[in-house]
């Protein structure tokens, strides 16, 4: 996460996860799951419900996340059942990612970086996945009111079609927009795109 208000709020939600055992997948992660085979990139993979049910299924996957809370009780997990899951704690407005990967995801993450960096980041997820291979993202966007996590100077919420123009090239197998009620009145709006990288 680029700013401390933002890493703080997934800190504490995460404590608060991990002390209530909640470890159950989010409607994102479910949509995601099916999609995921080989060696996968969970790119700001927050508690690690999808990495861990990955690797689970059979896959190699490399979770990062800003939250030490997180990476910690990734790697408790996956030493304890065995599973190859790689959990590293990064800064990943400017991670610098290297190999390619069957599947990349990234659930909830892009909309906390400045918009140049958002773009940044998932143009190098974009070509970090191999020729066949996948992408899941999902971001938060305009029409979004629910501001809590946000630092005001530390946000992108991207257009509507902004993801879709990214991937016109790719094979696109969901996309998805979706309204959740929030706290206060306010809404979260997502997009969710899984495509297939042209072979």
């Amino acid at each position: 996460m680029p700013t401390d208000r933002s890493l703080r709020f997934f800190d504490d939600q995460f404590r608060r996860q991990v002390r209530a055992q909640d470890f159950a997948l989010n409607p994102f992660e479910q949509l995601a799951l099916p999609h995921l085979r080989g060696h996968v990139l969970d790119y700001g993979c927050g508690l690690g419900n999808l990495a861990l049910a990955a690797a689970r299924a059979g896959c190699r996957v490399v979770a990062l996340d800003a939250s030490a809370t997180a990476i910690e009780h990734i790697r408790r997990v996956a030493t304890s059942e065995g599973l190859p899951v790689a959990a590293e704690l990064a800064d990943l407005r400017s991670y610098p990612l290297a190999g390619e990967f069957d599947a990349v995801v990234s659930i909830g993450l892009l909309m906390f970086f400045d918009c140049p960096a958002a773009w940044r980041q998932l143009d190098a997820l974009l070509g970090s996945v191999r020729p066949g291979g996948i992408v899941v993202v999902n971001v938060l966007i305009e029409g979004t009111t629910f501001m809590d996590m946000f630092a005001p100077e530390g946000h992108c919420l991207l257009r509507g079609d902004d993801l879709l123009a990214r991937l016109a090239a790719w094979e696109l197998l969901e996309d998805l927009t979706q309204r959740f009620d929030a706290p206060g009145g306010t809404q979260k709006v997502f997009s969710t795109l899984v495509a297939r990288r042209p072979a």
